[in-house]
């Protein structure tokens, strides 16, 4: 099969395969001025735990990080205690997407729930309850929840809020891994929603994304919960996150943070992803199995045109073997961008 129409600019692959944003990039440029003290002791890592404290209301302390499963390990072994599992989904990150990282670099043990919608339910808690205090089993200590989810759904501040109690309750901590959080923000309903899903729900720990929001390569390990910060310096050393020139992770944060330009280019991938699905939801041959919820589609598609299509503008497979695929919008996806795929899309399928 060929497809003849014109491949968008910007493929649906992934929001990580979009380039930092200007804005990002002449933060950096701005900050390649004179010498500074590295590791952390420079203006603008100061400046980025008073904006981040500002973001979230409350004091809070934050540690920029080259990446996200660096990120993920870090906030995941700030909170571990000894003997303790991890308790996730089957589609996170942690589990599926970072080889192993936090069960190697930790010594921990990730215990999978079911999920059908990539979110975990508060009975999923309970089912774990009989491994509690026998000597032969891990102990469930962490929750870690993924908002948006790795199946671009969202979780709901109240959700959240439930998730926490249930897991307090049981004496444990809950990690959420941030890597689309500015999406999930915008999708329910901005800075406030941010503070009622993280702070207010009484989260531990989080990751921040920068990465996948227009930044170059920048994540922070944000701990909600000051009186579980003590350790984090040292284990950001230990797992190979202590930035020497950390002022370029800081000033690319600084400038997502400033003036809300971290929502703004989370608010525009997700109105793509809206676009995106309802451009494609009629198209003969094309399934959705659910409305997306942020910037993230997942169709099913028949077989034989998956891989055709992937050759003409690339996207992931998802399940290989039922036809579903994942398309992702970005902070600088265009109209255009998906006027093009969806007339590709539609030719192949009429072919």
């Amino acid at each position: 099969m060929v497809i003849g129409a014109k491949p968008p600019k910007r493929p649906f692959a992934s929001d990580n395969s979009a380039g930092a944003h200007p804005a990002v990039m002449e933060g950096i440029a701005a900050a390649n001025q004179g010498h500074t003290l590295a590791y952390g002791s420079d203006p603008w890592t100061d400046r980025l735990v008073e904006e981040f404290s500002r973001l979230f209301d409350t004091d809070v302390a934050t540690y920029p990080t080259f990446n996200g499963t660096g990120a993920n390990v870090l906030a995941l072994g700030t909170v571990l205690g000894p003997g303790e599992a991890v308790v996730s989904t089957p589609w996170s990150h942690i589990t599926v997407d970072e080889t192993g990282a936090p069960e190697r670099i930790l010594g921990t043990k990730i215990i999978e729930v079911p999920s059908s919608d990539g979110k975990i339910a508060v009975d999923a808690l309970a089912s774990l309850d009989h491994l509690r205090g026998v000597q032969h089993h891990s102990q469930p200590g962490v929750l870690s929840i993924t908002q948006v989810t790795e199946l671009g759904t969202v979780y709901t501040p109240d959700e959240i809020t439930a998730l926490v109690d249930a897991s307090h309750e049981r004496g444990m901590r809950v990690h959420l891994d941030g890597a689309r959080l500015a999406n999930a923000a915008a999708a329910v309903g901005g800075i406030e929603s941010l503070r009622a899903m993280t702070v207010g729900a009484g989260v531990d720990v989080i990751t921040f994304g920068g990465t996948k929001n227009g930044g170059l390569g920048a994540e922070a390990v944000v701990v909600l919960d000051p009186d579980l910060a003590a350790p984090v310096p040292y284990l950001r050393k230990q797992y190979n996150q202590l930035a020497s020139k950390m002022r370029f992770l800081s000033a690319q944060l600084l400038v997502l943070l400033r003036d809300d330009l971290w929502l703004d280019l989370a608010s525009h991938a997700n109105a793509m992803g809206a676009r995106l699905y309802e451009a494609t939801r009629k198209i003969p041959g094309v399934d959705h199995p659910w409305t997306p919820e942020a910037n993230s589609v997942f169709p099913v598609l028949p077989l034989d045109v998956v891989s055709p299509l992937q050759e003409w503008s690339f996207f992931w497979p998802w399940d290989p073997e039922k036809g579903q695929v994942r398309w992702m919008t970005a902070w600088d996806t265009t109209e255009e961008d998906v006027e093009l795929f969806s007339l590709g899309v539609a030719e192949i399928m009429g072919s």
